[in-house]
């Protein structure tokens, strides 16, 4: 799906727009507008989203819809098919930045997540998940667990899984990895609650 992602201005996303800080690295941009046109359908699709820190996430404000053909009529059965929550999850990876060089430097490149993911989908090259699964607790796994996990659940997505999927660890330690981040302070303004069970 191509989602197009500006600021409620419309400017591009960039680096300057990431103007709060979530967690101990990231930095993001609060707000922005997605369009997507799902030409299938026949319905173009603007949405706008604004990070809420007591939720942890990206959350909808917004939704305009429109019919592109005279044959689609926006109703309960057309609407429900677009898909809201995927256009959010593809557009906060382009709000969600981060260095590798020092915060504090004015000359640092800052990078949107969506820039690292490579073209297999992975957020982390696989050697170096490999290094933060084998190097034991230390400041490189905290970084790649506040990435992968900020990554995930400010675009409200599962992010033990993506911690499993990414490292190829256990889910029982991917947990394990996110509590102990949680504690050292790295995942503050991040949450992802996961839904009740219909049955439950």
């Amino acid at each position: 799906m191509k989602v197009d992602v500006k600021t409620l201005e419309g400017q591009k996303i960039t680096a300057e727009q990431a103007t709060q800080p979530v967690g101990s690295a990231l930095r993001i941009a609060p707000e922005f507008i997605a369009r997507t046109v799902d030409a299938e359908l026949g319905v173009a699709t603007a949405l706008t989203a604004r990070y809420m820190r007591d939720e942890g996430r990206f959350v909808i404000r917004e939704v305009t819809n429109s019919a592109l053909r005279d044959d689609v009529e926006l109703n309960y059965q057309t609407v429900s098919k677009v898909g809201m929550q995927s256009i959010v999850q593809t557009a906060a990876l382009r709000c969600v930045f981060l260095t590798l060089d020092d915060e504090a430097d004015p000359s640092a490149v800052w990078l949107s997540v969506d820039k690292l993911t490579t073209a297999r989908g992975r957020i982390l090259p696989p050697v170096i998940a490999a290094e933060v699964v084998r190097r034991g607790v230390g400041e490189a796994r905290m970084e790649a667990i506040e990435l992968l996990y900020g990554s995930a659940a400010l675009a409200g997505l599962p992010p033990a899984k993506l911690i499993q999927k990414e490292l190829g660890i256990p889910h029982r330690t991917a947990s394990a990895w996110i509590i102990d981040a949680r504690k050292a302070g790295r995942l503050e303004g991040m949450n992802y609650n996961a839904g009740r069970p219909a049955n439950g």
